[in-house]
């Protein structure tokens, strides 16, 4: 591959300070993330829509401004309206979309300087932590393409790991920044509720779980963009209070000796594949070394409950979406353009009453307030990030039975739906397993990170989970600094990999 080799070794903001030095040009890095694109996404089909000569464009005219300008950028196909540039959200139903103008967050994405080269793989409207859309196609982890890369920012963390591009952008609704980093060897922060903008569109996704940001390999690539796109915008119902200082510069401060608290016992599933258990016994006996106060603890959560609640709550903002899908472009959204789990979710909202998702929000808000209170005691809680080493491509789609029972289910009665609700359970009970950790802090609203510390002896990334207080990620960048620079990652290389 000819171009600019040396691309792969640099993050963002080392791409971005030899553009300011004039040791390489905007249009050079294009070049090679096209490059690089076209080398290996026929393996990964981890980008989904190309950008080039919009990209050349913006490179040929942009000036020197932003702590990322000139860097390569890729946008997941989710949340994220480029104006004149299509979302689809990995659904049949928003096939033909382009929105007419940009979201608040793209808009500082841009103004940190990057440059959109292509929008990533998502599963249909990121419900799911696998990123196989029938729409694209599957996404395939670059350490072992046989394997997922997990979702639903899987599209944007399959090709950072394959140094398509430095960093790319995600959302978080249940873990699908932090999944995604875990499987694919990155760095992945859900920032608080609050901390990013989520406008002009929506107030919230999700009742305010989810969480919008980016998945990096270094620390401070994800602590300066944070620093770029934080803080409110026109018309915010609510926003995380600002920080006291930037949070670059918390990138290299001393942590201190922080109070850490430990669990590799799921906290919304019941089992935890060994290998994950053995990155927290190593990751424990590094915090140590480091002279960190470590001690098993966690929060305890009524796990059937939980998931129940939260389920509830997703599937009436689903309905809710595809309803708007179907206002946007003048005909309602019909089965035949969802897939089986979309379709499920919605049928579930559509028959949710007003009073049973004020139930789940208000038994959610209380979860939310207990497992705060943890916290009091604790500034840093340690679990595996996934439950699971990333799981085989397609091992975790609905069973042909329950295929068969979801999609025969469209005319419901009252039996019909306790059928349903039966098998959409069983289905999300298997999710839960998988993701274990995670959507509990959506629900609190806290900061929570992955850190690429763990590989199994198959050679597959296990991410470690660290959740600070609400607002604090000022401490969870201190400390995975510390970690990174204890336990380097950014030499690993998957076997898929451009240049």
């Amino acid at each position: 591959m000819s171009g600019f080799a040396e691309y792969g070794q640099y993050d963002a903001l080392g791409l971005a300070e030899l553009v300011r030095r004039g040791e390489v040009t905007a249009n050079e890095l294009v070049d090679e993330a096209i490059m690089r694109i076209e080398a290996v996404n026929p393996q990964l089909n981890a980008v989904i829509h190309t950008m080039y000569e919009h990209a050349r464009s913006l490179a040929a005219g942009r000036p020197a401004a932003g702590a990322f300008a000139g860097v390569p950028f890729l946008y997941k196909d989710l949340l994220a309206l480029y104006q004149d540039h299509p979302l689809r959200g990995g659904s049949r139903a928003l096939r033909d979309f382009v929105p007419d103008h940009d979201s608040e967050l793209v808009r500082r994405f841009k103004a940190s300087g990057v440059i959109a080269v292509g929008k990533t793989n998502t599963p249909e409207f990121g419900l799911v932590p696998y990123t196989e859309p029938e729409l694209f196609g599957p996404t395939h982890n670059p350490w072992n393409p046989a394997h997922s890369p997990s979702g639903s920012s899987g599209g944007s963390a399959a090709a950072v790991a394959a140094r398509i591009v430095p960093m790319a952008s995600g959302g978080d609704g249940g873990g699908s920044i932090r999944a995604p980093a875990s499987a694919c060897g990155l760095f992945g922060l859900k920032p608080s509720r609050g901390r990013n903008p989520s406008g002009p569109n929506m107030a919230e996704y999700w009742h305010g779980a989810v969480a919008e940001h980016v998945l990096t390999r270094s620390v401070r690539d994800s602590a300066a963009m944070l620093d770029a796109t934080c803080g409110p915008d026109t018309g915010a119902q609510y926003f995380a209070p600002a920080p006291l200082r930037p949070f670059s510069d918390e990138v290299g401060a001393d942590p201190g000796r922080l109070r850490i608290a430990y669990t590799t016992r799921s906290l919304l599933g019941k089992r935890v594949h060994p290998d994950c258990i053995k990155g927290v016994n190593v990751t424990v006996e590094l915090l140590a070394e480091l002279g960190h106060d470590v001690v098993e603890a966690s929060p305890s959560v009524d796990r059937e409950r939980f998931n129940r609640a939260y389920l509830t709550m997703i599937a009436s903002d689903i309905a809710a979406d595809i309803s708007e899908i179907g206002d946007l472009r003048g005909r309602a959204v019909g089965s035949h353009e969802l897939e089986l789990a979309t379709r499920a979710l919605r049928l579930l909202g559509q028959k949710t009453t007003a009073s049973q998702l004020n139930c789940a929000t208000r038994y959610l808000h209380r979860v939310s307030r207990r497992v705060q209170a943890f916290f009091s005691d604790h500034d840093v809680l340690l679990t595996p990030t996934l439950a699971e080493p990333p799981p085989l491509t397609g091992s975790a789609r609905p069973t042909r039975v329950e295929a068969a029972v979801i999609g025969g289910l469209s005319k419901l009665r009252a039996f019909g739906i306790m059928q349903l609700i039966g098998v959409i359970d069983t289905v999300a009970a298997r999710t839960f397993e998988f993701l274990a950790f995670t959507p509990l802090f959506n629900v609190t609203g806290q900061p929570a990170m992955s850190v690429p510390l763990h590989w199994n002896s198959s050679g597959l990334p296990i991410g470690m989970h660290f959740v600070a207080r609400y607002t604090d990620e000022a401490t969870l960048f201190r400390l995975a600094a510390q970690l990174e620079t204890a336990r380097p990652w950014a030499h690993r290389n998957p076997p898929v990999c451009a240049g």
